[in-house]
């Protein structure tokens, strides 16, 4: 193995994964012993910081590499495994940060001289990490302290069966064939089939390739009511109880750290800093983003009457209706498109463009371990450096009790380590595109190109660092700040010299044509406002249960909540059971739209030098992927951009210019 390969993932048992993690944590615990076990007078930054982040770094290790396995690996056994070790790895670091003697050994050290002469990420090291025993409760009396460690340890366990009951939910409907009316060959090709009485009957699942073609496209507006609110419930009732626990146990947690609310505790380190600077965010957003939402549904109320007689919209009925508009006002039929748009070009295009932009090289890396066979590895180079920078995987296609989402891991991050060479980031984009088959490739909507541009996003910003401390490295920012760099190489799949690099049809080979491009590009804001009031719906619901007032009923405040949608509440549904961010992105959901405002606003560079500059790209690249969060976000956005960040530029793209 070299030392890009974390584990050897074709072979690994639940007894390998038990003794990697087991084995970090015994490292871990002798490396602390050692010290807090130091005279007081002989406490330096590399015997005490550094020491503390080597220690630590091999719990990290062990949770990338084998704790990850519980979204990805094919084995149920290992899956299992790497749960309950998951589990106790979260246990373990909150323990670790409840540690009085580790406490005494930092404080002791910022005491010094020394502490006081630290510069720049050092000193920032220092600063939160005294920042964190703070916000553990290192100020409270004993027994409060106790209580804090009881909250954060139940907090734990709840993350974990609140996630695994989403991963492990296997629902959806079982249809006719003359039930996909007005869906294509390809899509029903690829369901899954059983025998029902002697028919045949087709399987949609909640998996988001066959979800949201089927609410985009199916003529049956029952099955999709009845797919829609199936999703709307998934993670079950269970899901509703562990969620309104965790919320009782963060208010509790909150009230003795003295804050108001979690919300407060949760921003504090934040962009935002402060709660009602949040509160303030979005409610200054809604009314704008209101008045585009209100020309959205009076088109989309419009094309479903003309089509039924009724103009009662409802949740199941929007892709539906945003789609046939797509269609009928602009020619845009999203199978078509995809044509356009087989996988493998996207890739190449995806590598070729951010290669010349950021001066890379990716080489397939055949050898690395890989955990199932649809994996692929590749290996980051600086342009003409024959060592590699990093390495990332891409596991792109759905299979049983994987991850359900898009999302970029973390596997390994980049560092400093103490003999002088530099630790080397590894990263794994986890989605679930459609799988290719006999005789057709796997084909992305234009809205999985994007996801894709996306989640490559967050591995250049994990891949691409110079961060001396893990603490800083990659997207080890702030989270309302951790989704502006992918949100803004979203913007290279609306540039035609970008799309022209790779768009071609993957049975002609005939590029994407210019007037279909242009179609696009104009539909672009079709909508813009519902889903823009969705996400503000998301991020107010979120806010609100954690914030002061919050009675402890999450389906009542989402029912109330429900009219920012602009659609009527789907009665007998708790979709926050399926809501994964509320663990995780507690109180920070808001995060997605205030790093979009940050993101669009970078873009802007682009826009004015090119989408393909590459002095522009370089000048991205060492102020903002380089940086991590060696400095707050706000100030590596104005030293990109040269002035104050605003929100003309996110507004501008919702299609709301002169607001």
């Amino acid at each position: 193995m070299t030392d890009l390969d974390l584990a050897p993932f074709p072979s690994l048992t639940p007894d390998d994964i038990a003794r990697a993690c087991q084995g970090a944590m015994d490292a871990c615990d002798a490396a602390i012993a050692a010290i807090v076990a130091l005279p007081a007078g002989e406490r330096t930054f590399a015997n005490t910081m550094l020491a503390l982040e080597d220690a630590t770094d091999e719990v990290s290790l062990a949770s990338g590499a084998y704790a990850f396995m519980a979204h990805v690996a094919p084995d149920s056994a290992l899956r299992d495994a790497a749960r309950e070790w998951d589990q106790q790895l979260d246990r373990y670091m909150v323990a670790l940060g409840f540690r009085e003697d580790l406490y005494e050994a930092v404080r002791t050290f910022a005491a010094t001289p020394s502490a006081r002469e630290l510069e720049g990420e050092d000193a920032r090291l220092l600063e939160r990490e005294l920042r964190d025993y703070r916000r553990m409760g290192f100020e409270l009396p004993a027994a409060q302290r106790a209580r804090v460690r009881e909250i954060f340890d139940a907090l734990v366990r709840l993350d974990v069966e609140f996630r695994n009951a989403i991963a492990d939910w296997d629902d959806g409907i079982l249809v006719a064939r003359a039930d996909l009316a007005g869906l294509p060959e390809a899509y029903i090709a690829g369901l899954r089939t059983v025998e029902e009485a002697g028919e045949t009957k087709y399987r949609v699942s909640l998996d988001y390739p066959e979800l949201f073609p089927f609410l985009s496209n199916a003529e049956s507006e029952e099955l999709r009511r009845e797919l829609f609110l199936k999703e709307q419930r998934k993670g079950g009732a269970a899901n509703v109880a562990r969620l309104e626990e965790a919320l009782r146990l963060r208010t509790e947690a909150a009230a003795l750290l003295r804050y108001d609310s979690w919300a407060a505790y949760v921003v504090e380190d934040r962009m935002a800093k402060r709660r009602e600077s949040v509160d303030a965010f979005l409610a200054e957003l809604r009314p704008l983003v209101d008045r585009k939402a209100e020309q959205d549904f009076a088109a989309l109320r419009e094309a479903k009457r003309e089509r039924t007689g009724s103009d009662d919209l409802r949740q199941w009925d929007w892709r539906f209706y945003h789609n046939r508009q797509m269609k009928r006002q602009y020619a845009i039929d999203g199978f078509e498109v995809a044509g356009y748009f087989p996988l493998e070009a996207c890739l190449e295009g995806l590598f070729a463009v951010t290669q010349a932009m950021f001066g890379l090289r990716y080489e397939p890396a055949p050898g690395a371990p890989r955990w199932h066979p649809d994996v692929q590895a590749f290996d980051i180079h600086e342009e003409g450096e024959n060592e590699p920078l990093a390495r990332f995987y891409m596991d792109l296609f759905p299979r049983a009790n994987k991850y359900s989402h898009a999302a970029a891991f973390t596997l390994r991050r980049g560092r400093r380590l103490a003999g002088g060479e530099y630790q080397r980031p590894v990263s794994a984009i986890v989605a679930n595109f459609s799988k290719p088959g006999a005789g057709h490739p796997s084909l992305l909507h234009h809205s999985e190109v994007v996801t894709l541009f996306h989640e490559f996003g967050h591995i250049l910003h994990q891949t691409l660092t110079k961060a001396e401390r893990a603490r800083f490295s990659g997207t080890a920012t702030e989270r309302d700040f951790v989704e502006a760099p992918s949100q803004m190489l979203e913007h290279w799949c609306w540039e035609p010299e970008v799309l022209g690099r790779f768009a071609r049809h993957h049975e002609t080979g005939e590029p994407l044509p210019q007037a279909l491009l242009e179609a696009m590009i104009a539909a672009k804001n079709l909508d813009s406002g519902v889903f823009t009031v969705r996400q503000l719906y998301f991020a107010m619901l979120d806010f609100a249960y954690h914030s002061p007032g919050f009675d402890g009923d999450t389906t009542a405040t989402a029912r109330r909540l429900h009219d920012v949608t602009g659609f009527p509440f789907p009665e007998g549904t708790h979709f926050q059971s399926g809501f994964g961010h509320l663990f995780g992105y507690d109180a920070g959901y808001y995060g997605y739209l205030w790093s979009h405002v940050f993101g669009d606003d970078m873009y802007t560079r682009f826009e004015h030098a090119g989408p393909l500059d590459r002095a522009t790209g370089r000048a991205y690249r060492e102020a903002i992927l380089e940086r991590g969060g060696t400095e707050d976000g706000d100030a590596l956005v104005r030293g990109f951009l040269g002035r104050e960040p605003n929100n003309a530029a996110f507004l501008r793209g919702l299609g709301l210019d002169g607001e």
